[in-house]
């Protein structure tokens, strides 16, 4: 099976550098750089406007956003160690969490599917939850993880369980019911620089530096089976909404598909050769399952009607 994807629209130049960060609801498509911006484009017109410009949102850049399903809020990570909470419906600021630098600076973000929750990982290995619902903000978990970079988290749909990947390879799941480590996950010795849990929360997927994407049993903690075929770093990796297929991109200036069904890579996407620093299936209109990717630019991809192949 394959699946064929075009490329709808392209935005050149649409920051001064690389762009590391990338957030989709159904209304925008927000990016950040190292520049001090967060920008975002219109999602669902075809055109892809920029309709919105948070201005002087970190001074040294941006290299996380996380924006929440119902799209009212999203969150930013700079590289000044601070998160930055957004309303995207008034589209304004909303806090930030300043606190969190006097026990390590945030590098790694989720956010709970509602917007309330978010979660931190950061520079001494800390994994935290917040409640976001109302200033200040408090902080409602605190995990410890052996003081390791924390590269990467993610919150299931739920917001039941908690994922982080860290620099030296370690995986860890969190109970956040129970406060408790579910899992600690071995065999990739390598930095984990992407996790997501599947829509159902039953699979977790991560990559890195060790180029192949594994797939965990979130119950069991077993590795069930790896995805293989990109040749650097997978920098970033997300599920489809019906969870069949996963998305992800990497130093190699590629961009794959793999279906969850046969196991197996269905799309290659390599109009460029610099690196792609994240990828993101766009919200689900009609039956196709369209994408968005960013690095030296903003790309648009939807797929080929009839395009599956068997």
């Amino acid at each position: 099976m394959s699946k064929q994807y075009l490329t709808a629209h392209t935005i050149d130049n649409a920051h001064e550098s690389s762009i590391y960060a990338l957030g989709v609801t159904a209304d925008y498509t927000l990016t950040g750089s190292g520049s001090s911006v967060i920008k975002l484009h219109s999602t669902k017109d075809a055109a892809h406007p920029l309709v919105h410009t948070f201005t002087d949102a970190h001074k040294l850049g941006c290299h996380h956003i996380a924006a929440s399903k119902t799209g009212k809020r999203a969150i930013s990570a700079g590289f000044e160690g601070s998160l930055k909470i957004w309303d995207l419906e008034n589209l304004e600021a909303n806090g930030e969490i300043p606190e969190a630098n006097k026990d390590g600076q945030i590098w790694a973000i989720a956010l709970s599917a509602d917007g309330s929750r978010c979660l931190t990982g950061s520079h001494n290995g800390r994994i935290k939850i917040w409640d976001l619902d109302k200033e200040p903000f408090l902080q409602l978990r605190d995990y410890e993880t052996k003081n390791i970079f924390t590269l990467c988290v993610d919150l299931s749909a739920d917001g039941k369980l908690a994922a982080s990947g860290h620099e030296n390879g370690g995986v860890y799941i969190f109970n956040n019911e129970t406060g408790r480590m579910l899992h600690s996950l071995t065999g990739l010795m390598k930095p984990v620089r992407g996790i997501s849990f599947s829509p159902s929360g039953k699979l977790l997927a991560v990559c890195g530096d060790f180029q192949v994407v594994a797939i965990y049993d979130v119950h069991s903690g077993e590795q069930v089976f790896n995805f293989t075929g990109h040749a650097s770093w997978i920098f970033s990796i997300g599920w489809s909404e019906t969870g069949q297929f996963l998305v992800t991109s990497s130093f190699d200036g590629k961009t794959k598909i793999w279906s969850m069904d046969s196991r197996t890579c269905v799309t290659t996407l390599g109009e460029s050769n610099q690196p792609i620093f994240c990828a993101s299936f766009l919200p689900k209109i009609g039956t196709g399952e369209n994408l968005v990717t960013v690095g030296t630019a903003i790309t648009y991809y939807r797929e080929a009607s009839g395009a599956g192949t068997g």
